[in-house]
C-alpha cells in the first residue's frame, strides 16, 4: 500500500520554527521527486519546495526561499521541510506529493493527507 504521511505540524508563534516530515511507503522511493504543497482557507494551493533524488536538485518558492530548507533522508524514505522565521502567512495545510524522476514532473502520483501549521501572533 502506497503512504505518505505527513507530521510534524502544530502552533508556533511567528519568527518560530517546525520541522515537518514526510514518510514515503510502498514505491521506490529514490525514483520520485517530493514536493511541499500548502493551502491556506481561501487560497489556492502553492508548491512551496521540492527534492528530487534522481536529478539532485532542490527547488524553494519565492515566498520561502531563505527561510526553508527541504532535505532527504533515502536510508528512511523520508523527506523534511525545516520552516523557520515563520511568518504569520505560512499558516496552512501542509500536504506532500509524490512525482516520478524530478521537480517539474506530472502528474503527482501519491498525495499525504496533511498537517496543519498555523502561526500565531
Amino acid at each position: 500500500e502506497v503512504q505518505l504521511v505527513e507530521s510534524g505540524g502544530g502552533l508556533v508563534q511567528a519568527g518560530g520554527s517546525l520541522r515537518l516530515s514526510c514518510a514515503a511507503s510502498g514505491f521506490t522511493f529514490d525514483d520520485y521527486a517530493i514536493t511541499w504543497f500548502r493551502q491556506a482557507p481561501g487560497k489556492e494551493r502553492e508548491g512551496v519546495s521540492c527534492i528530487s533524488s534522481s536529478t539532485d536538485s532542490t527547488y524553494y518558492a519565492n515566498s520561502v526561499k531563505g527561510r526553508f530548507t527541504i532535505s532527504s533522508d533515502n536510508a528512511k524514505n523520508t523527506v523534511y521541510l525545516q520552516m523557520n522565521s515563520l511568518k504569520l502567512e505560512d499558516t496552512a495545510v501542509y500536504y506532500c506529493a509524490a512525482a516520478y524522476y524530478s521537480c517539474s514532473s506530472s502528474p503527482y502520483d501519491y498525495w499525504g493527507q496533511g498537517t496543519q501549521v498555523t502561526v500565531s501572533s
